[in-house]
């Protein structure tokens, strides 16, 4: 697959294949409780309990093994705040390979002390957009790296598609799938592979309120920038790329947007009722239904991820505003 070339199903099979070896294969739950709660019938795609605790490991690993030799021996470099630096240094752990990850200032412990935990090496940065991608371009002049996007590339956008894949094999087509959205890429994968599978369902991203630089894009056709994105859930203050804009307009149905006080009150919730442990950009599209800002009777919702500071839980302190 060229990396100026939107991903087509085909590509969401064969990543499929190609990372079977080295992701996990995860749970699908549900839970009365939880889904009188939020007022339809909820299923949650577990992707919390994937490889490095988030589904970035499929993009991650799809992309690192589909390099050939001779560019995989120059090592894999990256931007992240946290999860698909993660997961990209596990990925190149597994191949041999060196990961060069660039991380904003301030980006939460645990996901940093994963990242080192994988070999990856880490290079920080100021907490911008501008200054995560001016980085990472140095490292791979420096290097010699592949550069893997953390949401602007198809191979990694087929990985994260494998995800719907998986789901319609473990449940009957529901009325509405439910993924958060920052980037992109778990939102494009998700609704190509759907459009496939499921043609009739529909595809709905989940943002928070404070960064919603999607919702904003997908109902003018065109990127609108956010250039100070404001919200707890750090995984969701990336920007769509002209990619990600392009297939969600082709295949999403809708982009909603939700509050801090409400993705906070979904992650409690989804921590008493279904007895998981999500991080805040997981709990955006669980807010989305206790907002009401998605009504459906059945609903499959991606959980993203799991990697959250147990010591800096957000209920302990007033929401960020």
């Amino acid at each position: 697959m060229d990396a100026n070339d939107d991903p087509e199903f085909g590509d969401i099979e064969s990543a499929a294949e190609r990372i079977a070896p080295y992701v996990a294969r995860t749970p699908l739950l549900a839970s009365p409780e939880l889904s009188r709660a939020l007022g339809c019938s909820a299923e949650f795609k577990c992707e919390s309990l994937q490889a490095a605790g988030a589904f970035k490991s499929r993009g991650a690993c799809n992309a690192v093994f589909a390099l050939d030799d001779a560019q995989a021996a120059r090592g894999v470099a990256t931007h992240s705040s946290g999860n698909h630096a993660a997961a990209l240094a596990r990925a190149a752990r597994l191949r041999g390979i060196p990961a060069y990850i660039v991380m904003p200032r301030g980006a939460p412990r645990i996901k940093r002390a994963a990242v080192e935990g994988f070999g990856g090496r880490i290079e920080e940065c100021e907490p911008t957009l501008a200054a995560r991608e001016a980085a990472a371009a140095a490292l791979v002049a420096a290097s010699g790296a592949t550069l893997v996007h953390p949401y602007d590339d198809p191979r990694v956008i087929a990985g994260q598609g494998t995800i719907l894949v998986e789901l319609a094999a473990q449940t009957a087509a529901p009325d509405a799938v439910l993924v958060p959205v920052g980037g992109g890429g778990l939102l494009s994968g998700t609704a190509l592979a759907a459009r496939r599978l499921w043609p009739g369902v529909r595809v709905i991203g989940a943002e928070p309120a404070g960064a919603d630089d999607a919702a904003r894009s997908f109902a003018s056709g065109r990127l609108e920038p956010q250039p100070a994105p404001r919200t707890l859930a750090d995984g969701l203050r990336g920007a769509l790329s002209a990619r990600t804009l392009r297939l969600a307009r082709a295949h999403v149905d809708d982009i909603v947007t939700v509050s801090e006080e409400g993705i906070v009150a979904a992650m409690r919730l989804v921590f008493d009722r279904l007895k998981l442990v999500i991080e805040p950009s997981a709990a955006v599209p669980v807010a989305a239904l206790l907002e009401g800002r998605v009504r459906a009777g059945r609903v499959a919702v991606v959980l993203s991820g799991g990697n959250v500071d147990l010591d800096a839980l957000p209920w302990q302190s007033a929401p960020l505003r």
